[in-house]
């Protein structure tokens, strides 16, 4: 039988790793690529990644990649995270929805951030009852076509954010609401995990 020491040592151990790793994560993979809102920095090091990972991925929770969830879900790197609540830019005024791309991770940092924050896993929301208008709605993950949903759900004046795929590349995006659709502006190149619910529908060529 395989026992596991929880001693208060082993412990403390493995809690000094993980802030010793949320550290090196803010000084050498945020602020090197322009995250330095004080804000952000201090959400981020304060919640531990790895728990929001199986337990067989958590030494590399602070890898600058996304970390494999199991069923094709991904939590993504440290960096969009980043970059994602900084171009939301959260207020405690806001009525907030988060789209899930299958981590429980950037709810967490964004919940202590808004008013009230609503979360829909991304396989859900197609039959979702949202309760909009959203003042903000964040997307984790990168998709080729959003929902008409989600531009009805988002206010006359709302932002939203998320990740766009173009020709097989992603990109960070706020978008605003023009009429029932949504404007997009794409902002950077990273890579963000691709949601499959919102690949393009195929469209035949000659």
């Amino acid at each position: 039988m395989t026992t596991t020491d929880l001693s208060p040592a082993r412990q403390s151990s493995a809690a000094g790793f993980s802030g010793q790793s949320r550290r090196a994560m803010v000084d050498s993979q945020l602020r090197t690529s322009g995250v330095n809102e004080p804000w952000v920095l201090a959400a981020m090091a304060a919640l531990p990644r790895e728990d929001f990972v199986p337990e067989a991925a958590r030494a590399g929770a602070y890898t600058d990649r996304a970390t494999p969830l199991g069923n094709g879900r991904f939590l993504a790197a440290p960096l969009v995270h980043g970059r994602m609540l900084a171009e939301a830019a959260p207020t405690l005024a806001d009525k907030a929805l988060l789209v899930s791309g299958g981590s429980d991770y950037l709810a967490a940092l964004l919940r202590p951030l808004v008013g009230s924050l609503e979360v829909v896993d991304v396989a859900d929301l197609a039959g979702a009852r949202l309760a909009g208008p959203y003042s903000l709605i964040v997307v984790d993950g990168a998709g080729e076509e959003l929902p008409a949903s989600l531009a009805g759900a988002l206010a006359a004046d709302g932002r939203l954010v998320t990740g766009l795929v173009e020709r097989g590349v992603t990109r960070l995006a706020t978008a605003a609401r023009v009429g029932d659709a949504l404007a997009f502006l794409p902002l950077a190149e990273i890579g963000i995990p691709v949601l499959a619910e919102f690949a393009a529908p195929r469209r035949w060529s000659f």
